[in-house]
């Protein structure tokens, strides 16, 4: 159970798109913390799921059917309360596979409202009253990441993706330093992305 003594229906993804990876000792490492502490979870690993990334159409009119496994992912992001995303930077962005699954999921009419718009005069979301946790793995430093890169993914994640559907993120956790890490360092990230999994947070 966890500190609250309420558990929570949790979907975690991973988004690197490789078998074996640290952020999936990461992901896996908050999924097994979370069901420890009594949360009901959903895991899927983005490698072990096969679509076309490629939404292929210039709007939203036509689009494709989607694949069983992204059906699925969607599926679990209308089942959770809480999201939690770990994934790589790679070249200032999203790995190519994880932003083609957004492009394909994250679709009007279950994800958003272009028929109704919120004070902004941006579609309407449609995934609000779940909140989000993203776990960030780059080479970047922290304070480069800042200040020369804007923080631009962190940016794209909370209000270009995550805010735009409703799912509200708290604090990005971003480990740099992630391909030659120091000595003790990832010891140190699995402590603290266990800790979250078992708060559910």
């Amino acid at each position: 159970m966890t500190l609250s003594n309420v558990p929570k229906r949790i979907f975690v993804l991973n988004g690197h798109p490789a078998e074996t990876s640290l952020n999936r000792t990461l992901a896996e490492t908050y999924v097994q913390s979370a069901r420890d502490a009594g949360h009901d979870v959903r895991f899927m690993n983005l490698n072990d799921l096969d679509f076309d990334p490629d939404y292929g159409f210039s709007g939203y009119e036509t689009h494709k059917p989607l694949e069983p496994e992204l059906e699925q992912a969607l599926k679990n992001l209308e089942w959770a309360e809480h999201v939690v995303l770990v994934t790589p930077m790679w070249w200032g962005g999203l790995p190519a596979k994880l932003k083609g699954l957004f492009d394909r999921t994250l679709l009007p009419g279950r994800t958003f409202s272009t028929r109704e718009t919120t004070w902004a005069g941006l579609p309407k979301p449609m995934l609000t009253g779940r909140t989000g946790r993203v776990f960030v793995t780059s080479d970047t430093p922290g304070i480069f990441m800042r200040l020369a890169y804007g923080n631009a993914l962190i940016r794209q994640l909370k209000g270009q993706i995550f805010g735009f559907v409703g799912i509200k993120l708290s604090k990005i956790v971003h480990f740099s330093g992630a391909s030659h890490p120091k000595e003790g360092a990832v010891e140190k990230w699995i402590s603290q992305v266990k800790q979250q999994g078992a708060v559910g947070a």
